[in-house]
This record gives C-alpha cells, sequence and structure tokens, in this order.
C-alpha cells in the first residue's frame, strides 16, 4: 500500500481548526448531535468485546430498515469510510481493473490507488449534469474488472439516478459477474426519490452507509457494508478482523439508539435541509458569475465560477478563508479544478450560510482579473 494523504482529509475543517472558522459550509452533514439529543447515558455500560460483525441489534435494525431478511448480510464498520477500504482491499489486489466514479469522495478512489489498482474513472460531467453515463460504463468493463464504485445520492453534485438506471447498473455487474460497490451515505437525507437499499436488489452489489451525515454523529464512527453473497460478506469480515477485531461497543450502541429515532430525525432533518436549500437556490439564480447543476438530494452542491469569468484562484480561496471566515470544499479534494466548489448547506446555521454565500461572493469578485 502506498498512502498519501488526501486533500479533503488534509485540508478539513477539522484539521483546518474550526475556530479559524466563522462560516462553514464545507460539512455534508446536518448539525452535530450530543448524547442529551439522544436521551443516552452510559454510566453503568460495561465494555467488553463486541460481536465482530457488530451489536446484533443494530444489526438486525440496519437488515429491517434496507429490506435484507437476514442480518449477517451486514456488517457494522468504523464509519462509511472503513467500509470502502475493506471492500478496495479485499477485492484488488496491485494491478487489478476497477472502475469508480469521478467526482468522488476520496476514499473511493485514493484506497484502490493505495493498492496499486488499475484504476478506470466514470467521469460525470457538469454539462452532462453529473449523470451516469451508463453506455460508457459498459464499454469500460473488462474480463480482469473487479468491482464498479458508484456513489448515489452522489457526493459531492447532489445528483441522484433513478431507479431504472441503477437497476441498469446492477445488471452491467451481473452479466460481467463483477460487484457493484452503491456508496449510499446520504440516501436518507432530503431527496426527490426514494431508491431501495441496492444491495436488496441484488447479491452482486455491496451497499455502503454510514450514520455521519445524515444523524449528524460522525465522532461515535458508525458505518456498515452489506451484501447477500455470502462469500463477499465472510471476506468482509476476514477483513475486518484483521484491522480491529471488532468494533466499539459504546459507538454501537449509541448506533442502535440513534436509528432507532430515525423516522423522527429525517422528518426534521429534511424540513431544515429543504429551508437551507431554498437560500442556495435563490443565491444561484442571483449570482451570475456562478453556475451549478442543480441538486436532488442530500445538503451538498457542486457549482463551479462560469468558464467565460477570469479570475485569480488562489486570490479568491485565500480572501474567502481569510478575510470572510468561510470555508468550502475546493474542486481538488474531488480530482477536479478549483473552480468548482462544494458547498454544504445542511450543516449551517441559517445566518452562517447566507453569510458564507456572501463571502464567496465577495471574494470573487475582489479576485476578477
Amino acid at each position: 500500500m502506498k498512502y498519501v494523504r488526501m486533500p479533503i482529509e488534509k485540508e478539513s475543517p477539522e484539521q483546518f481548526g474550526y475556530e479559524k472558522i466563522k462560516n462553514n459550509l464545507t460539512e455534508t452533514s446536518v448539525r452535530d448531535r450530543s448524547l442529551k439529543d439522544l436521551g443516552i447515558v452510559l454510566d453503568d455500560m460495561i465494555l467488553p468485546y463486541g460481536d465482530h460483525l457488530g451489536d446484533v441489534r443494530l444489526r438486525e435494525l440496519i437488515a429491517k430498515q434496507s429490506g435484507i431478511d437476514d442480518m449477517d448480510n451486514v456488517i457494522v464498520t468504523g464509519g462509511a469510510a472503513s467500509a470502502l477500504f475493506l471492500v478496495a482491499s479485499s477485492l484488488l489486489e496491485p494491478g487489478d481493473h476497477m472502475i469508480v466514479a469521478r467526482p468522488n469522495y476520496g476514499t473511493n478512489i485514493a484506497t484502490p490507488v493505495a493498492i496499486g489498482a488499475d484504476v478506470s474513472y466514470l467521469d460525470q460531467k457538469f454539462d452532462e449534469g453529473f449523470k451516469v453515463d451508463l453506455d460508457r460504463l459498459r464499454s469500460m468493463v473488462r474480463p480482469d474488472t473487479k468491482y464498479i464504485s458508484l456513489t448515489v445520492p452522489h457526493n459531492p453534485t447532489g445528483t441522484m439516478m433513478s431507479l431504472s438506471e441503477l437497476k441498469e447498473a446492477i445488471a452491467i455487474a451481473e452479466k460481467n459477474n463483477v460487484f457493484l460497490l452503491v456508496d449510499e451515505t446520504y440516501r436518507d437525507m432530503f431527496k426527490g426519490e426514494t431508491l431501495p437499499v441496492a444491495a436488496a436488489l441484488s447479491d452482486k452489489v455491496i451497499s455502503i452507509s454510514s450514520l455521519s451525515k445524515t444523524y449528524g454523529i460522525p465522532g461515535i464512527r458508525i458505518g456498515w457494508a452489506i451484501c447477500q453473497d455470502k462469500a463477499m460478506s465472510d471476506l468482509l469480515l476476514c477483513a475486518k478482523e484483521q484491522v480491529c477485531i471488532g468494533g466499539s461497543v459504546v459507538d454501537e450502541y449509541i448506533g442502535y439508539v440513534a436509528l432507532s429515532q430515525k423516522e423522527a430525525w429525517i422528518k426534521q432533518n429534511d424540513a431544515t435541509i429543504a429551508a437551507r436549500f431554498a437560500v442556495v437556490k435563490k443565491w444561484i439564480e442571483n449570482e451570475d458569475l456562478i453556475e451549478w447543476v442543480e441538486p436532488r438530494a442530500a445538503c451538498t452542491c457542486f457549482p463551479r465560477v462560469k468558464l467565460d469569468v477570469a479570475f485569480d484562484v488562489d486570490k479568491f480561496y485565500h480572501v474567502m478563508n481569510e478575510k470572510y471566515g468561510t470555508y468550502v470544499g475546493p474542486g481538488h479534494w474531488f480530482d477536479q479544478g478549483r473552480r468548482y466548489l462544494r458547498i454544504g448547506y445542511g450543516w449551517p446555521l441559517e445566518e452562517e450560510l447566507k453569510a458564507g454565500l456572501a463571502g464567496i461572493s465577495a471574494a470573487l469578485r475582489e479576485s476578477l482579473i
């Protein structure tokens, strides 16, 4: 493995320093919650080794909510990032071929690259509405392809595949006898269409998700992988046991309690995200230097400075960060040019979001050439 720090983690707000940021538009979750919000007291909790697959109550709940009959098809991991790592390290050897959508969350790309895999990029393009080009995907599959990696809803753009498109992607995987990894971390957030959990549709699918984004509790590090192929599930358990044996019984209990409150949380979250989305949409409509593909899910978008706008990109980010205290996800976090920027609008308070968007506009105008 040839590890390299990912820009999205090296330059994350927690590494940059929250105290330096007034308007945090980098987060792609709802506002962080506390144990008190969950009604949890842990004073008398026993701290043994837990079930290596994960807390039984948590796995039962994930399976039930995902339309999966057997909870042993669910493996709990240290956040979605760990699940993505376990899949890549289980399926890939140096030189093995895989296909991954781009732009994407860093781990979906960085881990296969660190392994030394032969990575082909299925580029989702602004001018094509960031759609997954299924004909292009079909043409990219090779006899030595190990797996295909997609993100639905898409990070960082907030776009969605339709159910028919998802089923077509699954059919491509099944026909070629390769696994399809679907990163569904944002599945339970504000959306125009609810898709089934992809792993419920085929045993060639591995679904990845977590509690970090929708539930605003990234500090407990709870994610999971779901796969109905027993050999694949067993392989993921082998990998997990070599990395960490099992998970934190504290985190898994908190995760169970949080997921038990899912219906109320999602209703509350969706109302907040809808209100914030309206703020961002109004800003875009009145900002003539920036354009976007309107998101259809989650709480993130990926606009760009229009191609005919000449500006000093380094000055833009410096002024935005230092003068206006506004922090966004620059395009290079996602293997894109820095003309692109990811804006998360579910985490900031409304006044922080409005101030941050105003800061983007002001910094851009101060950076025009």
